[in-house]
């Protein structure tokens, strides 16, 4: 079965949010409406995963400021239980980190979901701070992270 990459429509809400509910029973997932008020933002750009035209993964992030140098912050990233460790969220946060371009980024994590912190590690981030029950309905702590771009992240180094 092959992946294919591409826009996530307004078609694609309804199988979003039955993912979201999948995914984050605990932690309020987004309704269908949430996900047509992001595609319908301006400053937004999601991408979905799909096996055989279903979507099995969906990953977005906003622009942030209105002049540059801007910001960016990843939204969400979810991929179908079925589908995971297949690289699929591996390879949409890649093309969510092309359209960043040289911005900073930065996202908030569950403090539990260590394979996310793993593969966001993998390309750059690092834990910035940690906000207290930022997941309302459970109650569960996220670390902000931030990635640099990658010619700040050069310069940097020693």
């Amino acid at each position: 079965m092959s992946i294919t990459y591409g826009p996530l429509t307004k078609a694609d809400a309804v199988r979003c949010a039955e993912l979201e509910s999948l995914l984050f029973p605990g932690d309020d997932p987004w309704p269908e409406r949430a996900f047509h008020a992001e595609l319908a933002g301006g400053h937004t750009h999601y991408v979905a995963a799909r096996a055989d035209g279903t979507v099995v993964g969906y990953a977005g992030i906003a622009q942030l400021g209105r002049t540059p140098p801007y910001e960016y912050e990843i939204h969400t990233i979810g991929v179908d239980p079925e589908y995971q460790g297949r690289g699929i969220g591996r390879r949409m946060l890649e093309q969510l980190l092309e359209v960043a371009d040289d911005g900073v980024i930065f996202l908030e994590v569950r403090t539990d979901n260590e394979p996310a912190i793993a593969l966001y590690e993998s390309v750059g981030f690092v834990r910035v701070g940690l906000r207290k029950r930022y997941y309302r309905v459970s109650g569960a702590d996220a670390y902000t992270m931030r990635r640099d771009p990658p010619s700040v992240a050069k310069r940097e180094a020693p």
